[in-house]
């Protein structure tokens, strides 16, 4: 069963030629993760099982700030759901959250990558949802899909 996915949301969205079992192969250890989330991110941990971690950073304004997780969701060929939540002191009072959905249509995979739960930050959430609904691009989906096409 997937996470529910609230109403305040940023999604970027690709198809991959690709199965769901293959575009999967992408997701079941660190070192392929980071083959395709490592691109404006850093990957320091992501445990591949649930309750597991995920450890990110991202650099801004020349320091690195980390964030991550607890894993809720590790349904393979299908779905992947983890916290998000930035270390202190750029901590908010809940983490958001990440979900990377992959759904079978034609003979490939729609793949989908949500950050939501924006609607949890209360008055915060307007402002936090448009800072990342204008940063998000689709590189990391379009690093997937060369993967798991032609890996």
């Amino acid at each position: 069963m997937g996470l529910e996915i609230g109403k305040l949301y940023v999604r970027r969205s690709i198809f991959i030629e690709a199965s769901p079992a293959r575009v999967w192969k992408e997701f079941e250890s660190f070192d392929r993760l980071s083959l395709w989330l490592n691109l404006g991110h850093t990957l320091h941990e992501f445990d591949t099982e649930v309750g597991g971690n995920v450890k990110m950073s991202v650099n801004v304004e020349g320091k690195d700030r980390f964030y991550g997780g607890t894993v809720l969701v590790f349904d393979p060929e299908r779905e992947i759901s983890f916290e998000s939540q930035w270390q202190k002191p750029y901590d908010w009072p809940v983490p958001t959250l990440w979900t990377i959905q992959l759904t079978p249509l034609y003979d490939g995979t729609h793949v989908e990558l949500f950050h939501h739960g924006f609607e949890r930050l209360g008055l915060a959430a307007a402002g936090n949802l448009e800072a990342y609904e204008e940063g998000w691009d689709v590189k990391h989906l379009k690093a997937l899909r060369v993967l798991s096409e032609n890996g």
